[in-house]
């Protein structure tokens, strides 16, 4: 028997159902959180070679265009498209492979050398700075409360220092072996990821042809354009935080080896890493580096701090904008807004992509709010609301 879907009782029918299966799986989703998160936990385990694949191929899929593009000529490509997508991988694997080699024979060990030296070395950077302290408090000749509040606070600082250095250690060997227990996960994601990006356009297609089964023509338009819009925000996003902090740190990891500063590859490393945070990570690279200098050497720390504010300066005002151009597309107060509520609920990972994900949300409401605005026969321009 045929449905006739437009007729009223039919439709005012098939709503109730949904509205009513909608709030019973509401009600035993929350009625049942513990076991329906753990049913989730266990899914997206599940999903985790695919999670990487996806993410690996991502990321290399910015090599991988430009090897097709800047570097195969277009009559070989057309000849061989198959050929040349093949070697455009197996190129970008051997780039991507050949970097991550360099970084744990080269990087890692004097990175966890300067790690473990600085561990070591707390306990008596504390008592150089409790004799500094101790030589200011009679310089000074302060009143008895007032040296008792600070041996106390400076106690509790002590404290969480040696704390905080006990409790990570741990920290860090359980996520070394949470990488090694994932190490099938990330074979499986490497295997997975060339896949995806062998055959990314039957891919897209394949999305594209559900898209416009499901939805009507115009439906399917809009969300085509919002995927393209997507990746574009977050694909020059990182794509271009990830090559500027890499300069970042390659022209650091330069300055500080000519000037002699300690610990060059960890702060380095530091200031390249926290670099990818738009607007706060300047600040969260420089304040640990120079706390870590500080303890060698003031005079040290204090040029590390014009250093890292020069070239920082450098970055904002000629790198960034030279790579990132107008990627954004926001202004900084709305990428300061971005980072604070994301960072609150996802934290590093919302700090790292918050920014994107607001650009392309506030690019939604713009186009909507322009769209209906036009329809009334107002002006879309912002300036003209300004008076």
């Amino acid at each position: 028997m045929k449905i006739d879907w437009n007729r009223k009782y039919t439709t005012i029918a098939v709503y109730s159902f949904i509205v009513i299966a909608c709030s019973t799986i509401f009600y035993l989703i929350t009625s049942q959180v513990k076991v329906f998160s753990n049913k989730l936990g266990d899914f997206i385990a599940i999903l985790y070679p695919f999670i990487i694949g996806f993410a690996i191929a991502y990321l290399l899929n910015f090599i991988l265009k430009f090897i097709e593009v800047k570097v195969i000529s277009d009559k070989f490509k057309e000849k061989n498209p198959s050929k040349v997508r093949a070697f455009s991988i197996i190129l970008t694997y051997l780039i991507s492979g050949t970097l991550c080699y360099l970084f744990i024979h080269f990087v890692w060990p004097e990175l966890l050398e300067s790690i473990v030296g600085l561990f070591n070395d707390i306990p008596g950077y504390v008592n150089s700075t409790t004799i500094i302290i101790d030589d200011l408090i009679k310089k000074f000749d302060l009143t008895p409360a007032s040296m008792q509040i600070l041996e106390l606070k400076w106690k509790e600082l002590t404290d969480f220092i040696m704390n905080f250095m006990t409790d990570v250690i741990p920290v860090i060997g359980n996520t070394i072996m949470i990488v090694l227990s994932s190490l099938w996960n990330i074979v499986l994601g490497v295997i997975i990821s060339i896949y995806l990006l062998k055959d990314k356009e039957k891919f897209f297609a394949i999305a594209k042809k559900i898209t416009y089964a499901v939805f009507s023509r115009e439906h399917s338009y809009k969300i085509l354009e919002l995927t393209h819009r997507a990746n574009k925000i977050f694909g020059k996003f990182l794509g271009g935080k990830i090559l500027d902090s890499f300069i970042i740190a390659i022209i650091t990891f330069i300055v500080l080896t000519v000037f002699k500063m300690p610990y060059t590859l960890l702060v380095t490393v530091i200031v390249g890493v926290t670099n990818i945070i738009p607007f706060f990570g300047p600040f969260f690279g420089a304040i640990p580096s120079v706390i870590l200098v500080r303890f060698v050497s003031p005079i040290k720390a204090f040029w590390l701090l014009i250093i890292i504010l020069i070239i920082q300066q450098i970055d904002g005002n000629i790198i960034g904008p030279k790579i990132l151009g107008d990627s954004i597309g926001v202004s900084a107060f709305w990428i300061l807004f971005a980072l604070l509520i994301a960072g609150k609920f996802l934290g590093l990972v919302g700090m790292l992509l918050g920014v994107p994900l607001f650009a392309f949300i506030y690019s939604i409401i713009k186009d909507v709010t322009e769209e209906r605005l036009d329809k009334k026969g107002l002006p879309v321009n912002t300036d003209d609301y300004m008076s």
